[in-house]
């Protein structure tokens, strides 16, 4: 029996729009900040169908930003230290920076021009996952504010810094991600040492 026609229409849209990302995707990791143009000939889609998916570059580029749905990093058998949680958190999340870095760059490269009031970068999903692994501070320092203090770790463990270190201090990329692990428990050692972040 033959699939009804919208349902064929529905799956051709949707094979479209991940051609097009997959495109946007490729584009980025040669190093290349892909105009809505230049994803539809690395498709193979016209120029009049690609826009009518992407009307401009910043829904393309958010459109390629990564996807990562997960409310939590953490293993299911994770540790009750908050600093081994931490830990385990950083060594991912610094994995996903590393793997999707030239997304991430054009992503923030984009949210930093002028005359752009919706950033493209999303916001909070990585803040999300510290705060998580901060949690049983919760209970047992209830003095430290722990959303106040996942800010504080993101700060200095995002794309932001590690873009700093990688190009302005020189660093490799695989001692940059070392420092951004090591300034994130750097963070949480000063808060457990009486220095959380003002509030």
């Amino acid at each position: 029996m033959a699939a009804p026609s919208w349902y064929s229409s529905r799956n051709q849209k949707e094979r479209t729009r991940r051609a097009l990302v997959a495109a946007a995707r490729e584009l980025l990791a040669r190093g290349i900040t892909p105009t809505v143009e230049q994803a539809a000939v690395e498709a193979a889609i016209s120029r009049t169908t690609a826009y009518r998916y992407f009307p401009n570059q910043r829904r393309l580029v958010a459109a390629a930003h990564p996807e990562i749905e997960h409310r939590t990093l953490l293993p299911d058998d994770a540790p009750a230290d908050p600093a081994e949680r931490l830990d385990l958190v950083l060594a991912e999340h610094v994995r996903i920076l590393l793997d999707w870095e030239p997304q991430l760059r054009a992503s923030l490269r984009l949210s930093l021009e002028p005359g752009h009031a919706a950033p493209v970068l999303r916001r909070g999903r990585a803040i999300g996952w510290i705060a998580d692994a901060l949690a049983p501070l919760q209970h047992t320092r209830p003095e430290i504010d722990v959303q106040r203090l996942a800010v504080a770790v993101r700060s200095a463990t995002g794309i932001e810094a590690f873009i700093w270190l990688v190009d302005v201090a020189g660093l490799s990329r695989e001692d940059a991600a070392a420092q951004l692990r090591w300034n994130g428990r750097a963070v949480l050692r000063a808060a457990l040492d009486g220095h959380p972040p003002p509030r």
